[in-house]
């Protein structure tokens, strides 16, 4: 799942490229404007732009956006000559798409571009989770977990929505050297996690215990 800035004047196009995008669990920030991609103070993992834009052109905003974050950028627009499209190449973009567009390919171009740059990033909350880099971000700042921590998140993550058993978070993260350890050091390592991403560890929204069984990542926007 990414964080999308979309760039896009039509209101109503805007919210349907949403809309579709939503459903596998991207987040999407919009701007109508040049300027409102550039006064945006959030990182999003993937920038789609319009080129023609009520305050200017979607190319050297491109170039910009590149230059300053260096996360992929694909275009989508009306412009559909081949000379339109290696303008959009040589500016950095990633991908090229015309209007109109199928949302189905437009989703499944979107995970191509993010599985071929790298980026598996989630959110939970207000944390970042880069899955590719092994770092916790809460809104910019970094959130140090030790090795074992971050194999216990990394675990919880990758399997999302799911509730992972005791039994196979102990030997996913300490049995593979032969190593024997009992629930409470699971435990222990959990309510250090707790402590380190939980805006109230004492009552926690994202590491969630399902009594009986073992844990599951709380399912928050």
């Amino acid at each position: 799942m990414a964080h999308i800035l979309l760039v896009e004047d039509d209101i109503l196009l805007a919210e349907g490229v949403r809309d579709a995008l939503q459903l596998d669990g991207h987040t999407v920030a919009i701007a109508h404007t040049a300027a409102g991609a550039r006064e945006s103070a959030q990182i999003f993992d993937l920038y789609l732009l319009d080129i023609r834009l009520p305050d200017g052109n979607g190319l050297p905003l491109c170039t910009a956006l590149r230059r300053q974050q260096n996360a992929p950028v694909i275009f989508l627009t009306a412009n559909d000559t081949e000379a339109d499209v290696v303008r959009g190449f040589e500016a950095g973009c990633d991908d090229y798409i015309t209007k109109p567009f199928s949302p189905a390919v437009l989703r499944r171009r979107v995970l191509a571009v993010l599985r071929r740059t790298g980026r598996d990033v989630q959110r939970l909350g207000e944390l970042e989770i880069d899955l590719e880099r092994a770092t916790v971000q809460r809104n910019g700042s970094a959130i140090l977990l030790t090795a074992t921590e971050w194999k216990l998140l990394a675990l919880l993550v990758k399997h999302r929505g799911r509730v992972l058993p005791r039994d196979t978070l102990l030997h996913e993260i300490w049995d593979l050297d032969g190593n024997f350890i009992d629930e409470n050091t699971l435990r222990v390592h959990v309510r250090r996690l707790r402590q380190k991403l939980e805006p109230d560890p004492q009552h926690p929204r994202y590491i969630i215990t399902v009594f009986g069984v073992g844990y599951t990542l709380g399912d928050l926007p």
